[in-house]
């Protein structure tokens, strides 16, 4: 159920890359990144709850949050919102 929702995740990320700023590619393949060690580490552990999926992402997300200027936080934010919603 994971890797659906991951690959839902992944193909409206690469749906959106013809027409996409550079701003919106940076944030899709810095979500990426974070959606699939997600998924990885759900799998290991056995971890099938969309919810708890959606939590370590957001998780993954606020531990790496040193790494974006605030700018660019509320890039990769409003991106992940969106994609949360549209799936």
């Amino acid at each position: 159920m994971i890797i659906e929702y991951e690959e839902k995740l992944l193909e409206t990320i690469d749906s959106r890359i013809q027409d996409a700023s550079d701003d919106e590619l940076f944030a899709g393949g810095y979500l990426r990144g974070h959606i699939s060690l997600s998924a990885a580490s759900c799998e290991e552990e056995g971890v099938s709850d969309i919810g708890e999926f959606k939590t370590r992402i957001q998780a993954s997300l606020d531990d790496a949050k040193s790494e974006l200027t605030p700018a660019d936080r509320i890039i990769v934010n409003d991106l992940w919102t969106e994609l949360q919603s549209s799936i």
